[in-house]
């Protein structure tokens, strides 16, 4: 889970920060000068930016999210190892940065097509393994469970399991509108994510390659029709789909310090944003990932981090039992 109560609390202005205190303590907060009024913990100032911290939240939980859009909505493979490609994404994001100074998302931007040949190879093990033989349902999990902590061992053998983190002249800075603050290290991974997803977005509505990847898991007869190889669009569909855990690991180690385990918190999350936006709706995932956001921010804020998961995955129950397909998902 993302380290919300550090990154909250330091975006709050101190009046917010002052009257969060004095709602936990009775008391005046220490620094606190003059006689104060009795604060309520529920003031338009906190509430203001905990939705703002929710929505740049969300903004990163597209990114890590839109990979598992693709590969679980579109093309029903569970890739469980997905978390593991985007912290693979993050430690290549911290070499480059620590021994070159090298900013992370240009880093990231630089290594996607290497993490899409990657993802190719994935799939190419995947389908002669498993699809091709049609054990792709309990073959494929153990597969990709495989992956998951293969990669984590290869990366704590490598880096050991310290917190390792990077540097940009935009970790650190808040820009302030009056009361509201928005913290630099969300807003830029915040905007890189919901970019990506715009641009993929584009490429699978305007062109043929990427129509044809929508279409593969409903009429992969039709598509050989129309001269596509089913299995060449999934192999580029999937190296899509790990491309983007390259952006995505750079924005996971801008917002906080990562860990080669760090990932597994993120396996249920990432789904649950999938099944509640609705399967193979990049849209939707932008919703999903916005609303559990905010959720979670507002719960961390007003209650506290540990609440957040149980109200998040709450709320995730509740939109299925009324619309089964999650918001924007094909009746």
């Amino acid at each position: 889970m993302v380290q919300q109560s550090v990154w909250q609390n330091a975006a709050r202005p101190n009046s917010a920060r002052q009257n969060a205190a004095r709602h936990t303590t009775g008391k005046p907060p220490p620094g606190a000068t003059g006689p104060e009024a009795p604060a309520m913990i529920f003031s338009m100032e906190l509430l203001l930016n905990a939705l703002i911290a929710g929505i740049l939240l969300g903004g990163i939980y597209v990114a890590v999210t839109v990979g598992i859009s693709i590969s679980f909505g579109i093309l029903d493979i569970v890739n469980i190892a997905h978390p593991a490609f985007i912290i693979l994404g993050s430690y290549i994001a911290y070499t480059m940065n620590a021994r070159f100074g090298v900013d992370p998302i240009l880093i990231a931007i630089v290594m996607m097509p290497a993490f899409y040949v990657l993802g190719a190879l994935v799939y190419e093990v995947y389908y002669h393994s498993f699809e091709r033989r049609g054990t792709d349902a309990l073959g494929g999990l153990a597969f990709f469970f495989g992956l998951l902590f293969i990669t984590e061992v290869a990366l704590v053998l490598t880096f050991g399991v310290d917190y390792r983190s990077v540097e940009a002249a935009y970790i650190g800075p808040t820009w302030r509108i009056g009361y509201l603050d928005f913290p630099l290290r969300m807003v830029v991974p915040c905007v890189v994510g919901l970019l990506m997803l715009v641009a993929l977005q584009i490429f699978l509505s305007r062109t043929f390659t990427g129509r044809a990847i929508m279409a593969v898991s409903q009429d992969q007869l039709a598509l050989r029709l129309m001269a596509a190889d089913p299995i060449r669009i999934k192999r580029v569909a999937f190296g899509l789909s790990i491309a983007t855990t390259s952006l995505a690991g750079a924005a996971l180690i801008i917002i906080q310090p990562i860990e080669p385990s760090i990932g597994r918190e993120y396996i249920g999350r990432v789904f649950a944003i999938a099944v509640l936006g609705g399967l193979g709706s990049l849209p939707g995932t932008v919703i999903g990932a916005m609303l559990l956001g905010i959720v979670e921010s507002l719960t961390s804020t007003f209650y506290g981090p540990s609440w957040a998961p149980a109200v998040a995955f709450g709320l995730l129950l509740i939109t299925l039992a009324v619309r089964p397909a999650g918001i924007l998902g094909r009746r």
